[in-house]
């Protein structure tokens, strides 16, 4: 194994943003439509990705890029979301 390169750093930096995501999400701390679920998950999504632009591995880079791809349509759906009328009922 090489030393530990700053392209490894933003690569785990990636699996943490991930997994503390997902700790987030099973202890209901964030909801999945959230903004926050979808950045987070885009931004370590995004770190892994450029971690393999060093250490390419063709696997890890269809599920990341899958990961980014789902994470971005989620983050548009948010900015794009019509504001809903509480004031309106049903």
């Amino acid at each position: 194994m090489t030393g530990y390169e700053p392209h490894d750093l933003m690569g785990n930096l990636g699996v943490l943003f991930i997994l503390v995501t997902y700790v987030l999400l099973q202890l209901e701390k964030v909801d999945v439509s959230s903004l926050t679920y979808s950045a987070l998950n885009a931004a370590g999504a995004a770190l892994i990705l450029y971690s393999l632009l060093y250490d390419f591995n063709l696997s890890a880079f269809l599920i990341e890029s899958a990961w980014l791809a789902i994470s971005l349509y989620g983050l548009a759906r948010q900015f794009f979301k019509k504001p809903s009328n509480e004031a309106d009922g049903p």
